[in-house]
């Protein structure tokens, strides 16, 4: 029993002192988990951190994905574009809900808006050296009126667009439909997310509806 808590003493040494040289000036930790996300069989350590900025912009988020390697942690990769800031969420505040592993896949969620929401999640698989977007999904509307759905597999290429309408008495609802289309060769990694370069947008054929990753 003595020697199992020195060793977890140990390994939890070592994480706080990796943690300490890696986290950015003036942020706290927001959400650490732990999974394997290269295959190796070894759990990687997923931190957010929120840096803090003292002004009404709020905090920003940076995450790190960490790789212990012959027993020392490296930064496997890093970015503060994957996850929005504390106040882009609208009237709801912090639209950050969590991440996860699972399968081996990174999963981040965001939820915001008011009476009017939206919502997105991305998975990222750790592939040609560094996390690519595999899988996009978002939503948004307003419950009672209409809502809409995006699932886009950035693997496959398949996009299934969905706007179902609840309240058909308003005109601008417009009505129900739904397109599936094929858009193959998207690139986005977890380091350019949503950096300026990186963002996409195109309009279906078939229902000429904008759909933005």
């Amino acid at each position: 029993m003595k020697n199992t808590f020195c060793f977890l003493s140990i390994i939890f040494s070592i994480f706080c002192f990796a943690q300490k040289e890696f986290q950015p000036k003036n942020s706290t930790i927001n959400e650490t988990v732990d999974g394997d996300l290269d295959g190796d069989k070894i759990p990687e350590k997923v931190i957010v951190y929120d840096i803090h900025t003292n002004d009404d912009s709020g905090d920003i988020r940076e995450i790190q994905v960490l790789k212990k390697v012959n027993n020392k942690w490296k930064i496997l990769e890093k970015s503060r574009n994957a996850i929005l800031g504390s106040e882009d969420g609208g009237v709801m505040g912090d639209p950050f809900l969590y991440c996860k592993i699972e399968k081996g896949i990174l999963i981040i969620n965001h939820y915001g808006g008011s009476s009017w929401k939206w919502g997105f999640t991305d998975k990222y698989r750790f592939q040609n050296g560094h996390f690519e977007l595999i899988g996009h999904f978002s939503e948004g509307g307003r419950p009672g009126d209409y809502w809409v759905t995006t699932d886009f597999n950035l693997s496959t290429g398949k996009i299934v667009y969905k706007k179902e309408v609840q309240n058909t008495t308003i005109p601008e609802n417009g009505r129900s439909e739904n397109e599936t289309y094929i858009k193959k060769g998207v690139k986005i990694s977890l380091k350019n997310r949503n950096a300026t370069d990186s963002k996409l947008k195109f309009k279906l054929p078939k229902t000429k509806k904008e759909v933005y990753i």
